[in-house]
């Protein structure tokens, strides 16, 4: 049973991994601070969610496993709210959302 964990909490990183760095790109190649934010907190919350599952996994169970736990559950209820919460502050800032021309 140890092996099957440990092959699940590989994949889970590699997972996690992977759309953290998707979510890096979309930071790099998105125009407008509305887009941006949308591809980081979507990429955020899977890729660091899969990432701490995949470490609770790894801890086996431990005090730590209920840490990560603890912390995947706080992010998970965080982030979509920040996510909101800047998006409103820059509607309500000096932001306007990017239109393509042929939209205006």
């Amino acid at each position: 049973m140890s092996g099957v964990l440990d092959v699940l909490s590989v994949v889970l990183l590699a997972i996690g991994t992977l759309f953290t760095l998707i979510g890096g790109i979309g930071l790099l190649r998105l125009p407008d601070v509305f887009t941006r934010l949308h591809g980081a907190s979507v990429t955020d919350t899977l890729g660091a969610g899969a990432i701490l599952l995949g470490l609770a996994l790894a801890a086996g169970w431990s005090l730590l496993m209920g840490k990560i736990i603890a912390l995947l559950l706080i992010m998970a209820l965080l982030s979509p709210s920040t996510a909101h919460a800047l998006a409103r502050a820059a509607i309500h800032g000096i932001r306007k959302p990017w239109l393509d021309e042929a939209q205006k």
